[in-house]
């Protein structure tokens, strides 16, 4: 189990954490290239709104293939299966890895735009078919911990970006093509261990109706004397749906019976993206500053940011199952509101007194240790875990849906929202992050321990009333 979380991961929410994080190091060097091109070209000099349009283009580029994959995902995950889309999905990410390589010797700018169009599309096929299969082949007292793998990967691969990206390795100007062009290397291991593992049980057996493949693939994961109780709830579940196919995302919004469960998927993860997450790291290079580190070593400071948002992934999949996933994400929101506090007085006196910069450096490091316990990890875990089978990739369609289109909101947004409001952005976060964790705590019950049928036994209360 715990290898097949890692053979899903490396070439899922890896490669989402990493093709986020790698392209800040090139920015100069990528301006430097298009200027070159641009004036190869046409023989003039490339104008500077042109160059800003240009290198917008470049890296926003990534989320609207993101949005593109995550509404290819679901229905991938249904034809293919969960391991063939995730295998499938690699031929996606050395393509664009090619294309994004070849960009500077054959002095094409339009190539990288693909490239990073396609591995954003890779990106949002990723993130949201491998919650499906690692929820799918987990037994349901380890299932909080191994749907952490989704975070632990993602947070390892902004860590590896950060990283690789330093001018000491490919950070330089002469490797940039090969430091987007690198996210074929988890690809290709994907390919090389994926292939070991079987596919999800629940699709082999309530998608296709292959009770032998099932039963096999189930010896796999639990052993040949534990695996008769995890068939026995996939049948429950089988009889349950009694043949009911997989529905569309659009069917989900008439469906009363998933009602609450999509509110709640829809508030928590537009929840995640406009928590203020995106503000701390807009922050950090300002406060770093101001506590006296000086810019080259900033970049090795940020590593820092990377290795917390990691440790907190860790530190969440091995509570989660413990804790329960209510506690968490209601705790990290509660505690980015007391961060968001701080972090506002902080940044109000930060030229006043000489030790205010390190309490605005620790509360940076709070925030994102909170959102890394709560909200950053939880989230995923959790839209894998309200919807029964036939509900499930259309949840993870819409879920990545409307993270994607969060994530673009925030990033068009946010430069007027700290333009006009400097440090007192974050009381706009503090109201967001207290209403989340109010919402969470009033209606989402826990889900530790408990079968995709016991989940939605609990939401029925809510979708259809008491009686």
């Amino acid at each position: 189990l715990f290898l097949a979380v890692c053979a899903v991961g490396i070439g899922g929410t890896f490669q989402y954490g990493y093709n986020v994080s790698i392209i800040n190091a090139p920015t100069q060097h990528i301006h430097r290239f298009l200027n070159k091109t641009w004036t190869n070209r046409y023989h003039k000099e490339l104008n500077p709104d042109l160059l800003t349009f240009l290198w917008s283009v470049i890296a926003s580029v990534f989320s609207l293939g993101g949005l593109c994959g995550s509404l290819m995902g679901g229905s991938m995950a249904i034809r293919l299966g969960r391991k063939g889309a995730l295998l499938m999905n690699n031929v996606i990410a050395i393509l664009a890895s090619i294309l994004m390589g070849i960009s500077f010797p054959t002095g094409l700018f339009e190539l990288l735009i693909v490239g990073r169009l396609l591995i954003g599309i890779n990106s949002g096929i990723g993130i949201c078919v491998q919650p499906l299969y690692i929820g799918e082949v987990s037994p349901k007292h380890l299932r909080g911990g191994m749907a952490m793998g989704t975070s632990i990967f993602l947070t390892g691969g902004i860590l590896t970006g950060q990283i690789i990206g330093l001018r000491e390795l490919l950070g330089g100007e002469a490797y940039w093509p090969l430091l987007l062009s690198s996210s074929c290397f988890p690809a290709f291991a994907q390919l090389l261990f994926l292939p070991w593992f079987p596919e999800s049980p629940r699709y082999l057996l309530i998608d296709r109706g292959d009770e032998l493949s099932c039963a096999k693939a189930l010896k796999r994961f639990h052993g040949s004397s534990e695996y008769r109780r995890e068939m026995e709830d996939i049948q429950r579940e089988c009889f349950a749906l009694d043949g009911e196919k997989p529905k569309k995302p659009w069917e989900l919004f008439s469906d009363r019976g998933v009602r609450w469960q999509l509110i709640t998927v829809i508030v928590m993860t537009m929840g995640q993206q406009l928590s203020g997450i995106n503000a701390i790291y807009f922050y950090a290079t300002y406060v770093f500053e101001q506590a006296g580190i000086s810019a080259e070593k900033i970049p090795y400071v940020t590593l820092g940011t990377g290795a917390c948002e990691c440790l907190a992934a860790l530190t969440c999949g091995l509570l989660i199952d413990y804790v329960g996933r209510r506690y968490l994400i209601v705790g990290g929101y509660l505690l980015m509101t007391l961060w968001s506090i701080v972090l506002t007085f902080s940044l109000t006196y930060q030229e006043l007194y000489s030790w205010v910069p390190y309490v605005s450096m620790t509360s940076i490091f709070a925030f994102i240790l909170s959102f890394g316990l709560g909200p950053g990890g939880i989230t995923n875990t959790l839209t894998a875990e309200l919807f029964i089978q036939s509900s499930r990739p259309a949840a993870q369609m819409i879920g990545g849906t409307i993270s994607w289109i969060s994530f673009f909101t925030i990033g068009m947004l946010f430069p007027f929202i700290v333009s006009g409001l400097k440090q007192y952005c974050f009381l706009v976060f503090l109201l967001e992050c207290s209403s989340v964790a109010a919402f969470i705590f009033l209606v989402i019950p826990e889900t530790k321990n408990k079968s995709f049928l016991e989940i939605k036994k609990e939401f029925h209360k809510l979708n259809f009333g008491r009686n």
